[in-house]
């Protein structure tokens, strides 16, 4: 039998030998196919490519895309699948929605098929994005499109566990991460190298290569392979030519899709926007959400904590709709499946931040509600992308506030974005403010929510570039306050900082100006100090000698030179910590420090912070150098006093384990005596039940069924034996009256038992006979305790 397993499994493993050598054959032979058709690629317009079939793709691509529903290139994957595959560096700008993502996915594939890539070889393709949703999308199209390919594709972000992927990350051929986690990576982790690097994929390029990511991105590029394919793609591409090399492109090839197109949006969007005042943008939406219920709305505002208080207000006030949030402080778990519920269901309003503007692919999408103006029109563009996506139509609404209008729609139209201005019904419009108030006064963390939210609004209108469209003293503060449900404007010290700073002061030797512009005269223009200070006085003191001073100013009219000269305005240094201390070192105060005084006012010092010893309140009396001899006797006879007080203290500590000791003995003592009362109680019981066990008929005698079996040897033993037990009786009955009368004749040198103890013998002894009386009860056989136990049932009567 085993010669017959060793040769049929022989036999398999040249069957697979066998296969796996044609598998590799026809993979060389295509590879060639593929390689002298790529060369005929340059003479083929793309516009004429209408599938995926007429490209020199791999059978495990092309199985892939047909498995997807992927059949017919869109245009930007036209432009850039003929420079891409032949392994050209490509800078790919297109609208929102048009198919991105295939267009580098496909040439990364094709590029490692081609070179014969395996997971030997490490790390072959990188892909990196500047949001975690957007690599975990994807991801999730790479694993759909390369399924039949044999290459080990991972998903590198943050928020996930670090060890894991630390272990697993060395036998990956392409990666999918964001800059930060790829860095780390690349800076800590051994295992991980990226010195064969084929291809680098830089999606949302533009940001990738922003301020944000600059440092980050930089030093990931310096370890990366110049000998490399790389492919930039974004909806609002870069041109900047330093950012290109920053990059490593070589001699790239832009394709500009839309670039002559009218619209930098897509076609099937509807733009629109109102404008409303500040204090009302949260009424629209309220209103809007609720007459829109059956759509699935996407609602972008400008901070985290805004997303997240309007998250939790309308999870109370029942809209009538599932909501959602989506912002950067949420975890990262928790953030992914956000997203995957948004994406499956048909109705729900998703409040999100600039997070969620990128990149991200959502099915049938009906509105985009941008209730925060965005921060310049690339933003917009990105944030409208979330909808009409593909071949789909969608709307999107902006509201902008009165002093916003102007700049903002001027700031569209420079890139060719037409938006139409509509009016809203407001018989339609429900407030819901006094709603929120209720519901403020009832949670207290909802409100410091609130208050969150709205300090943070009005911080990142003041941090806004474009000052043009964002101006803070443009927001009416106190009804921006109520309309989030506050009924107390919230305390903005950093406005207060901006309006307490003062003017710049105009030339002061202009003296032909009139007395109105006078330069000094900002010199005694009041502050205001703010809502702290209004509990305090309202004027300001004026020592003496200013007070002589203005007198003689009103007294010298006929003055040769002018009275404004007379003012002079005389500055103090600022008064430092250090100035302080050493006022109070010259006044000999001591800081943080506590004195005790006794009862009789006499100070009392602690031995073991203080030196207490006689020649060291000498030598603090004295204040003079330091002295060596000096110091050598105040520690022998500090070391003294210290002794001393372990000594002490160790006393104290035997005295404690004695009291504790004694304490002990005394609780045991009451416990005994506790106990002797239990068995008190506990022997009258003992003595009920043995009266009702001696008023029994002995079995035996009822019961004299055994054979009596009776030998004279036995007989003679037994009176032999019962002779002797009655002389030792009589032995011991003398022997006790002996005892007796010895204990009698020395009374003093016995100690007398005391009546507790002799309870508590009497309790022991009536145990054992309890225990004696259900031995012999236990001992009888099965056939006598039933006839015994009928006995009693009849009365004792046979």
């Amino acid at each position: 039998m085993d010669k017959r397993k060793k040769k049929k499994f022989h036999k398999k493993r040249e069957e697979m030998d066998e296969k796996s050598m044609t598998r590799v054959l026809k993979e060389e032979s295509e590879i060639k196919e593929l390689e002298q058709k790529k060369l005929k690629m340059a003479d083929v317009n793309p516009d004429e490519i209408d599938s995926f079939a007429k490209f020199p793709l791999s059978k495990y691509t092309l199985l892939g895309l047909k498995h997807n529903g992927f059949t017919v290139p869109t245009k930007v994957q036209r432009q850039t699948l003929v420079y891409s595959l032949r392994g050209m560096d490509v800078v790919g700008a297109a609208k929102t929605g048009s198919g991105k993502t295939l267009a580098f996915i496909i040439p990364l594939l094709e590029n490692l098929y081609v070179k014969k890539w395996s997971s030997v070889d490490g790390l072959g393709a990188l892909i990196i994005t500047p949001t975690r949703e957007l690599a975990y999308q994807i991801f999730e199209v790479l694993k759909n499109i390369g399924k039949s390919h044999d290459f080990s594709a991972g998903l590198i972000i943050g928020g996930k566990d670090l060890k894991y992927e630390w272990n697993l990350i060395s036998g990956c051929n392409i990666l999918i991460c964001t800059p930060g986690r790829l860095l780390h990576h690349m800076l800590e982790n051994p295992d991980f190298s990226c010195e064969y690097v084929q291809t680098l994929v830089l999606d949302e390029a533009d940001q990738c290569l922003s301020m944000g990511f600059a440092d980050t991105m930089n030093c990931i590029l310096e370890e990366l392979p110049e000998d490399r394919q790389t492919m930039l793609f974004s909806a609002t591409q870069t041109r900047d030519v330093k950012d290109l090399i920053r990059a490593g492109c070589k001699n790239p090839v832009f394709c500009s899709v839309h670039e002559f197109s009218k619209t930098a949006t897509p076609r099937g969007l509807v733009e629109s926007y109102i404008v409303c005042k500040c204090e009302e943008k949260f009424t629209f939406l309220w209103s809007f959400i609720r007459h829109h219920r059956k759509n699935k709305i996407l609602v972008f505002m400008s901070t985290c904590k805004q997303a997240k208080y309007m998250f939790d207000i309308y999870c109370k006030l029942n809209a009538g709709v599932p909501v959602l949030c989506l912002h950067g402080g949420m975890n990262q778990l928790r953030r992914l499946a956000v997203y995957d519920i948004f994406c499956k269901k048909e109705n729900v309003v998703l409040f999100a931040t600039d997070l969620a503007s990128r990149g991200l692919d959502i099915p049938a999408v009906d509105w985009v509600v941008q209730i925060d103006c965005p921060e310049d029109v690339t933003t917009y563009i990105h944030r409208v992308g979330r909808t009409a996506r593909y071949a789909n139509s969608g709307e999107a609404v902006l509201v902008l506030t009165p002093h916003e209008e102007e700049p903002m729609i001027a700031n569209l139209k420079t890139k060719n974005i037409e938006v139409d201005q509509i009016e809203v019904d407001t018989s339609k419009m429900s407030s819901i403010h006094t709603k929120m108030e209720i519901l403020l006064s009832k949670n207290p963390e909802l409100k410091e929510e609130s208050v969150r939210a709205f300090k943070a609004y009005v911080k990142s209108v003041t941090l806004m570039k474009d000052k043009k469209v964002f101006n803070v003293n443009s927001i009416d503060i106190d009804a921006y306050a109520r309309s989030l449900g506050l009924a107390v404007t919230p305390r903005l010290r950093f406005l207060q900082n901006q309006k307490q700073r003062p003017k710049q002061t105009e030339d002061t030797h202009n003296w032909n100006c009139s007395a109105d512009e006078k330069p000094w005269k900002s010199k005694f223009t009041t502050l205001d100090f703010g809502t702290d200070d209004i509990d305090e006085e309202d004027f300001l003191t004026s020592t003496k000698k200013e007070q002589d001073e203005m007198g003689q100013e009103e007294e010298s009219e006929s003055a040769s030179f002018p009275e404004d000269l007379l003012v002079v305005s005389s500055k103090k240094k600022p008064l430092t910590k250090q100035a302080v201390v050493k006022k109070l070192m010259k006044k000999n105060i001591v800081l943080n420090t506590k004195i005790v005084f006794n009862e009789e006012g006499v100070e009392v010092k602690n031995p073991e912070k203080e030196q207490t010893s006689k020649v060291a309140q000498q030598v603090e009396d004295q204040r003079s150098g330091i002295n060596i001899t000096q110091l050598k006797e105040i520690m022998k006879q500090e070391d003294v006093i210290d002794r001393k007080l372990e000594a002490s203290k160790k006393k104290e500590q035997k005295e404690i384990k004695k009291r504790k000791e004694k304490a002990k003995k005394d609780e045991e003592k009451i416990e005994v005596e506790d106990m002797v009362e239990e068995g008190d109680e506990e022997s009258d019981v003992d003595e009920e039940t043995q009266n009702i066990i001696d008023s029994l008929p002995d079995p035996d005698k009822v019961y004299s069924h055994k054979k009596r079996e009776t030998d004279s040897d036995s007989d003679d033993e037994a009176s032999k034996q019962s002779s002797d037990e009655s002389d030792d009786g009589r032995g011991a009955a003398e022997s006790s009256e002996d005892d007796s009368s010895s204990e009698e004749s020395e009374p003093e040198k016995k100690v007398k038992i005391s009546g507790k103890r002799k309870a508590h013998m009497k309790l022991k002894e009536a145990k054992r006979a309890k225990l004696a009386q259900s031995n012999t009860l236990t001992s009888l056989p099965v056939e006598e305790k039933e006839q015994l136990a009928l006995f009693l049932l009849r009365g004792g009567r046979k």
